[in-house]
């Protein structure tokens, strides 16, 4: 790894247990590895908690098609937000139920509102966004 900071880190040592157990059940080769992990994750979150804050992520809808007009009120917004919408992804998951998967680019008040109008849609069970930042570092792991 080029160009590395060293710095040290104080933990109780339950804190240390704790974090090592994490650490090797994520096979993690190093704590360094999980601790920037740890980091990485703490700046994006801090970045989707901003409404201009430029985001992706996917909104995972649960529904029972049948219901009174939940397929078209569904497609209504969609088509209102349709800027916002990269892809769908639609699944039968038995006779009754549909999931669908919404991916999605925009900003992170964009997002949510698309996700606020889905969520109204009567007949929805179960809708879920997911966000992360749209402009992450060069430098992640994975």
């Amino acid at each position: 790894m080029e160009n590395v900071t060293r710095i040290g880190v104080s933990l109780e040592p339950e804190l240390l247990k704790s974090f090592d157990l994490l650490v090797a059940q994520k096979g993690y080769a190093t704590r360094s590895e999980a601790i920037r992990d740890l980091i990485r994750n703490a700046l994006v979150q801090e970045s989707v908690e901003h409404a201009e804050s430029h985001a992706v992520g996917t909104i995972t809808l649960v529904y029972e098609h049948s219901k009174g007009g939940v397929k078209d009120n569904m497609m209504d917004v969609q088509h209102r937000h349709h800027g916002v919408i990269s892809s769908s992804i639609h699944v039968h998951l038995d006779e009754e139920k549909c999931l669908e998967v919404l991916i999605v680019h925009g900003t992170v008040e964009s997002i949510q509102e698309l996700a606020k109008d889905l969520m109204n849609v009567k007949g929805l069970t179960h809708g879920q966004p997911v966000m992360i930042a749209g402009e992450l570092s060069e430098h992640h792991g994975h």
